[in-house]
């Protein structure tokens, strides 16, 4: 081993043991290369239109599979999990109307942030300066890709990154840096012969294993789609009104998700007692006082609301 092999090393067993220090559960680091395998699954899913209106996705392309022209003399990715999987969660009764579990607390974006920008002034009070950026879904990075690279899981059938210990209800977020630093090994696929989540999705929006269609996905529908819900899929969202949980509530690996221990992603007190008629009847006061960091927001009342009334109309 060289002297460099031992100092890139011992910086990443560093910034492992601070992430673990500042919350995250896992952390993982791979070396900044361009994305070759992914190239040509990325234009296929775009040229599928699979992304609907999702139009940023088919933004940037380049950028997206290479981190060196997002930070210019990149070298490392440093991928980070955060559980959000909730010890309480919503009433899943026949009747009850439900959120997909990440949505239960405050918007992810601002914790991940948060502890993200903690961990690089660890860095740079241990190690100097470093030319980094950080990222939570705030920007063309395949976030999935990069975790799985630096050994944190495998991309399952329902194309979430599964981690063997704990599922896969994991929020991902990453530092792109200029630091040498030693890279983990990926792991091979553990889904097998199972395909509970290609069965289990009512509207069929993983066409094969591996293959998304996001346009047809539930949370598609109630999250990104900014018109009319088509009739089409009437009756088929069991109750969900904000994204959607089936394919990971189904998946084997997620019987070892154990609860956080993040607080601001615990289920809002008043949230817990919500009935059917309350979301029907739910009024600008109570969303904004519910949902004023939450990333439910995102939809306004008006988005909401339009789903509710899709999701509780019966279809004809």
């Amino acid at each position: 081993m060289t002297s460099n092999d031992f100092v890139q090393q011992e910086r990443s067993r560093f910034i492992k043991a601070k992430a673990q220090e500042l919350g995250f559960d896992f952390c993982g680091i791979s070396t900044a290369t361009f994305l070759e395998e992914e190239a040509p699954r990325l234009e296929q899913w775009l040229l599928k239109n699979h992304h609907g209106q999702m139009h940023y996705m088919g933004n940037h392309f380049d950028k997206r599979l290479d981190p060196r022209k997002l930070v210019e003399g990149a070298k490392s990715v440093i991928s980070v999990l955060l559980n959000y999987y909730p010890e309480q969660q919503l009433d899943e009764g026949e009747n009850a109307l439900k959120l997909s579990k990440y949505a239960y607390g405050t918007d992810y974006h601002f914790v991940l942030k948060d502890k993200l920008k903690a961990l690089v002034d660890e860095i740079q009070i241990e190690i100097g300066e470093v030319n980094g950026r950080i990222f939570v879904d705030s920007a063309p990075v395949m976030d999935k890709v990069w975790a799985a690279k630096s050994g944190l899981g495998w991309v399952g059938k329902h194309t979430n990154l599964i981690n063997r210990q704990m599922g896969s209800f994991f929020f991902i977020g990453e530092i792109i840096s200029d630091l040498e630093l030693w890279p983990d090994a990926s792991i091979k696929d553990y889904c097998g012969t199972c395909t509970r989540c290609v069965d289990a999705c009512p509207t069929d929006a993983i066409t094969e294993p591996y293959v998304v269609d996001g346009s047809k996905c539930i949370s598609y529908f109630t999250i990104e789609l900014k018109e009319a819900i088509p009739e089409e899929v009437r009756g088929k969202f069991k109750n969900w009104i904000f994204g959607c949980d089936i394919c990971q509530d189904v998946c084997p690996w997620n019987r070892f998700s154990r609860p956080h221990q993040t607080p601001e992603f615990n289920l809002h007190p008043d949230l817990a007692q919500f009935t059917r008629k309350d979301w029907e009847e739910i009024t600008q006061e109570v969303f904004q006082e519910l949902f004023r960091r939450s990333p439910v927001k995102r939809t306004k009342l008006e988005g909401l609301k339009r789903t509710i009334s899709f999701v509780t109309t019966p279809k004809e």
